[in-house]
């Protein structure tokens, strides 16, 4: 199975990027678009796809979809 998400992307008080919540959507389409309109009210955004069996809990690396502003993917894990 694979999943769809969109991650906003803030600074905290020290000025270090830390990432909210991933938001699952639809499509890597919707994905895409719902970066680029959070990055407009963040300080950037990350859409990405990941694959695997939420059965087992074993997943794929994450494919990054596209990435609007100021994004850290390290912070991510």
């Amino acid at each position: 199975m694979t999943y769809h998400a969109v991650v906003a992307f803030d600074r905290d008080a020290k000025g270090d990027l830390t990432p909210g919540e991933a938001r699952e959507v639809m499509s890597p389409l919707v994905a895409e678009r719902r970066a680029r309109a959070r990055a407009l009210e963040h300080a950037g955004a990350l859409a990405f796809s990941r694959t695997g069996n939420p059965a087992t809990g074993e997943f794929q690396d994450a494919v990054v979809l596209a990435q609007f502003g100021d994004v850290d993917l390290e912070t991510l894990g």
